[in-house]
């Protein structure tokens, strides 16, 4: 005997019939609504200024909060070069270099 699983969504918002599934977060939560056309363009166009301001999340799920504009990592470098500082080709660069480029700039 063969089974067929129908599986209808309802708008969350007024109870009819849903188009589709919206996703969305806010602060640090994931949330999903069952919506028809009509209330998902709602509440698309409620958040539309918000997302046009905002920026996208990391995929990797890591939050950095590191607001200080910080001079580019590869300007620092060549400068300390220029200056026969010694200087990693990689990773982090000593803290002596940034004050020493801060000072000169």
């Amino acid at each position: 005997m063969a089974q067929r699983v129908v599986v209808a969504l309802f708008d969350d918002m007024d109870g009819g019939e849903a188009a589709e599934t919206v996703a969305f977060g806010l602060d640090g939560k994931s949330y999903e609504i069952d919506l028809n056309q009509t209330n998902a363009k709602k509440l698309r166009t409620a958040l539309a200024p918000y997302l046009e301001a905002a920026r996208k999340h990391s995929k990797s799920g890591k939050v950095y909060r590191h607001t200080a504009v910080s001079p580019d990592p590869s300007a620092v470098r060549a400068w300390a070069r220029s200056h026969q500082m010694d200087v990693p080709p990689r990773g982090r660069i000593p803290k002596r270099v940034y004050e020493a480029f801060e000072a000169a700039n």
